[in-house]
């Protein structure tokens, strides 16, 4: 059988986590494996990324690879994935989550986000990210940031910023966790959908996407159905300051968190249950109902209205 052409982004960070899915592909399921890095609309364009047309900007190159046959699998980090994929293809397996948490690095080490200064300036590309800042440390000021994580890390040395938001996920598989200077508990900053959580995607009915499943975490996947029932009823994607987060709460039990926020922070809507596991998906929507109730109806309606050209 030939090797397994896996598409990803091209960028440093999608590189790496590749290779950790094709280490276990090669060493679970005996398959060999080959890369097929694609830069996506979403690297090549600058500026905000909501201005540009959003998270499928990251996965749609690479889908075309899969429908195309120039590709066997896709692996993409789960917070880039639009609310739905192309009827032709599956998400058949989500590995072991990484830390879901936003991390900050500071310019002066050790220093958390507490112990920034009023005025710091604090780099991040996310609206989520920043409207979240915001609302805990209004007299902070939120430098736009895009490019890779090393790139982001240079402009925090380079000077002008007092510190950068990134994910904990992405610096751990890249071998920089020890440039964390504070892990951001989600009740300081509530993670976006699927960060942490690689999703692999294959065409379906593909005898391969059944061996894939083999890699499947029950655990990551039920978190991702929840949080992505959760975006999927919101119709979130980058021009919506959105989050929602699940995690374990007892065996068979996940607690949901989600949230709708204006982009200043000033305005919040967000709502919390418990679910059973088998009841995932459906319960991120239920979540998100009640979050549209809290006032997320409004706020959205806002959001959109202010991105109409």
């Amino acid at each position: 059988m030939r090797a397994v052409r896996m598409a990803t982004r091209a960028s440093e960070l999608a590189l790496a986590q590749a290779r950790l899915v094709a280490r276990d592909i090669e060493e679970r399921l005996g398959l060999a494996t080959e890369l097929v890095p694609l830069k996506t609309s979403g690297d090549r364009l600058q500026g905000p990324l909501a201005a540009l047309g959003g998270k499928g900007l990251f996965v749609k190159e690479i889908e075309e690879a899969l429908l195309s046959g120039a590709a066997d699998l896709a692996v993409h980090s789960a917070k880039d994935l639009p609310a739905s994929t192309p009827e032709e293809l599956a998400l058949v397996a989500f590995p072991a989550r990484e830390d879901a948490r936003d991390a900050l690095v500071a310019r002066e080490p050790g220093t958390g986000l507490a112990g920034l200064p009023a005025g710091a300036r604090v780099g991040t590309g996310s609206l989520r990210r920043r409207a979240q800042l915001l609302r805990r440390r209004p007299d902070l000021e939120v430098v736009p940031l895009r490019g890779n994580v090393p790139t982001r890390l240079r402009r925090l040395e380079e000077g002008g910023l007092d510190a950068v938001v990134l994910a904990c996920a992405g610096l751990a598989r890249l071998g920089l966790a020890s440039r964390i200077d504070e892990r951001l508990a989600p009740e300081w900053l509530l993670p976006a959908v699927g960060q942490g959580a690689l999703a692999l995607e294959a065409r379906r009915g593909d005898p391969l996407a059944a061996r894939i499943a083999a890699l499947d975490d029950p655990d990551c996947a039920a978190r991702v159905a929840a949080e992505r029932g959760f975006l999927a009823r919101l119709g979130g994607d980058c021009s919506v300051p959105l989050a929602a987060f699940a995690e374990p709460a007892g065996p068979g039990r996940l607690r949901l968190r989600g949230l709708v926020i204006s982009a200043d922070g000033r305005r919040l809507a967000a709502a919390e249950s418990v679910a059973a596991v088998a009841d995932a998906c459906a319960a991120g929507r239920r979540l998100a109902e009640a979050v549209l109730a809290a006032g997320g109806a409004e706020i959205l309606a806002e959001l959109r209205a202010g991105a109409a050209p």
